[in-house]
């Protein structure tokens, strides 16, 4: 339910029936592309390109300023291996120019799907980090994730069993409803 929702609203998922509109405008309008950025749990970068190279290609397809490469390499902490070989980098380091492409143009809306799976615990508090930063300007994040721990971190919670929403509400919100100690419980 998860995946599916997020891609409903990048509009690379067809939906059975009603209609998806973020920003006001139907998902997956040719409006939207600069408005909204995306990183799903595949990684969306070429391996037979450097860092510094796959930005550069996808800000030239989004529209986005050339100075937006170094931009989102430092905001994901890859300046120092923007030359290196997708193909040659790790998990975790593809994971980043993943996401930095979708920081490319700054977007109204982040879309993040699992975006700090298979993270170390420092890398994934300098994420959530970047994440809360970019919220603070006025940046929307959907992020999905199964671990609460994290969800815990996020203003508000969209709860999701199997395709069904279960909880609308911030943590402190949800704990206060359920009587329950941590958002794992509740």
């Amino acid at each position: 339910g998860k995946s599916t929702l997020m891609r409903s609203l990048v509009g690379v998922q067809m939906v059975a029936g009603g209609s998806v509109e973020v920003l006001g405008i139907a998902a997956g309008s040719a409006s939207l592309r600069s408005r909204v950025g995306y990183m799903g749990q595949e990684d969306a970068v070429y391996v037979d390109l450097t860092a510094r190279e796959n930005l550069a290609y996808f800000a030239d397809v989004l529209g986005a300023p050339a100075t937006d490469v170094n931009r989102v390499l430092e905001q994901v902490d890859m300046v120092r291996h923007a030359d290196a070989l997708v193909g040659r980098m790790s998990g975790g380091q593809v994971a980043r120019v993943s996401l930095a492409t979708a920081l490319l143009g700054g977007p109204e809306v982040l879309v993040l799907d699992e975006p700090t799976v298979g993270f170390d615990p420092v890398l994934r508090r300098d994420l959530w980090k970047l994440f809360h930063g970019l919220s603070d300007v006025g940046t929307t994040l959907l992020v999905s994730s199964h671990v609460m721990e994290e969800a815990s971190r996020c203003d508000r919670l969209l709860l999701m069993r199997e395709g069904r929403f279960l909880a609308d509400d911030s943590p402190e919100d949800l704990l206060a409803r359920t009587g329950q100690p941590d958002v794992e419980a509740a």
